[in-house]
């Protein structure tokens, strides 16, 4: 089940967080932490970046809860957040672009053969090699799309852009990789 899904199959505790419960914060944090920290892992690649930046949110979410506006949209506001923070933890890494090589170990699943398993880890490991040639911004969009499943206007939200521009990251991130996979298919024969 993704995020949203199990946003809208249970009432958030918003109201109770933005009047300080810190029940409710600690319920928004169990919900939350996981799907923030793929998110994050993904665009980084650092264990230790992707907790710092998970922590990093909920703090500046705790400071900033008065100025969400929606509670029904909690979740693409909290992603917005943890957004910025990959943003401006890139920005203050000396401008080069940050190409990750580590892919981290899938946990097992006992339903798939051993065999089975092997293969589709060496799969996602090579789509995430691939994923990581593109630019943050193509990146970002297809994981938040195509991961965590957010619509393009949720998107828009969390990345302080239009929607517009969201489809059009999507388009040419959707090129951009297709050309990359042609290309390794072609190196491959």
């Amino acid at each position: 089940m993704n995020m949203l899904e199990v946003a809208a199959s249970e009432q958030l505790p918003v109201p109770q967080a933005r009047a300080g419960d810190p029940a409710a914060w600690d319920t928004l944090f169990r919900r939350y932490q996981l799907p923030l920290y793929v998110y994050v892992f993904e665009l980084t690649r650092e264990e230790q970046t992707g907790l710092d930046l998970v922590q990093e949110t909920f703090i500046a979410a705790v400071k900033h809860i008065g100025s969400l506006r929606e509670d029904g949209k909690f979740g693409s506001w909290l992603f917005g957040i943890a957004h910025q923070k990959c943003v401006q933890r890139w920005r203050k890494r000396s401008g080069k672009e940050i190409l990750f090589d580590e892919i981290p170990e899938l946990p097992d699943e006992p339903e798939n053969r051993p065999d089975d398993l092997l293969i589709r880890r060496e799969q996602e490991a090579e789509f995430m090699k691939l994923l990581n040639q593109l630019p943050l911004p193509h990146r970002s969009v297809l994981l938040l799309h195509f991961v965590e499943d957010f619509s393009v206007e949720e998107i828009g939200r969390i990345t302080e852009t239009q929607p517009g521009t969201v489809k059009s990251r999507l388009h040419y991130a959707k090129k951009s990789l297709r050309k990359l996979v042609e290309a390794k298919n072609e190196n491959a024969a």
